[in-house]
């Protein structure tokens, strides 16, 4: 049986998994700019996989620093130009399986960690299990924003199927 915390990362909870949320996206679609949105659907996963590499890199004891502004964690046009959407969709993915299976291990959820933090702030500590949490969260509000670029795009829900609320 799958954790709630597992479930949340990549099966269907409070909202879409993960691998619906990207299915049936378009190169064309992922690159696209939709009207009022301050960022394209390949960038804001290309910002979750950033924060979920770095999550996995803390939990397993790298101390990767924290950007020192907000516009490290999304991609530059060399980043965009070197990684195509398909390959970023199945990095993503990976890193989110591997994260999962973290939920599946006790005595590694139950560590704690040091999480660098901002610049001028204090590093924080917390479990391994804390962390994916906020992981989780922070996914959670950037799928949404992904979804609600593909209904304003005409591209909801997936080819799967999915709630169209």
């Amino acid at each position: 049986m799958m954790d709630e915390l597992e479930r949340v990362l990549i099966g269907n909870s409070a909202a879409a998994p993960a691998a619906s949320i990207v299915e049936g996206v378009s190169d064309e679609l992922a690159h696209r700019e939709i009207a009022g949105a301050p960022r394209t659907i390949y960038e804001e996963v290309w910002h979750i996989a950033f924060w979920l590499q770095v999550t996995l890199e803390w939990n397993d004891g790298i101390e990767t620093p924290y950007p020192d502004h907000a516009s490290k964690g999304f991609p530059s046009a060399a980043d965009v130009d070197k990684e195509s959407w398909s390959e970023l969709c199945r990095r993503f993915l990976q890193q989110l399986e591997l994260a999962a299976v973290t939920v599946r291990d006790p005595a590694k959820l139950a560590r704690v960690v040091r999480c660098p933090s901002a610049p001028g702030a204090p590093v924080r500590t917390m479990s391994v299990r804390e962390q994916l949490e906020s992981l989780a969260a922070h996914n959670a509000y950037h799928f949404g924003r992904i979804v609600l670029m593909r209904q304003l795009a005409g591209a909801w829900p997936p080819p799967s199927g999915g709630d169209t609320w």
